[in-house]
């Protein structure tokens, strides 16, 4: 290959890597914040679904977090563990599980509100910049939806 072709292989060339890598990283950033909350990085997705409608499925949950229930079913139990929410069957459908918060996951909601600012701070965006990141990545999500 000559020296001034661009290898399209090149692996800094690649959307798939730096959204990877990326990804990786800035989870690593909401580790440091979420751990003295005691929460991982999905939990807190999972409470953040929450804190938007309570209750709520788990069906609706999965749907939303793009998570197969497998995957969902023990964080809710480590969250229930915790003493962050519940589940029960739901009494319109005994095969539905519905999950709804504590008081102590509803005032853990107070704590996580400093999260995004945080983040913003250690990236030295301002969080402008930071919506419009997000912006472009739910737009690049629905293209790749539907494909």
């Amino acid at each position: 290959m000559a020296q001034t072709e661009i290898d399209p292989l090149a692996l800094d060339r690649q959307l798939c890597f730096a959204l990877a890598a990326t990804s990786r990283s800035v989870i690593a950033l909401y580790r440091d914040l979420l751990e003295p909350m005691g929460l991982t990085h999905p939990q807190y997705l999972v409470m953040l679904a929450l804190w938007e409608h309570d209750p709520r499925s788990v069906r609706e949950i999965a749907g939303e977090l793009r998570l197969e229930s497998a995957t969902l079913s023990p964080l809710l139990k480590r969250l229930e563990a915790s003493g962050y929410l519940r589940r029960t069957r739901s009494t319109a459908d005994e095969r539905q599980l519905e999950v709804s918060l504590t008081t102590a996951g509803r005032a853990l909601r107070d704590r996580a509100r400093e999260v995004p600012l945080a983040v913003a701070e250690r990236l030295g965006w301002p969080l402008a910049r930071l919506e419009a990141l997000k912006d472009e990545l739910t737009e690049l999500l629905t293209l790749v939806d539907g494909i």
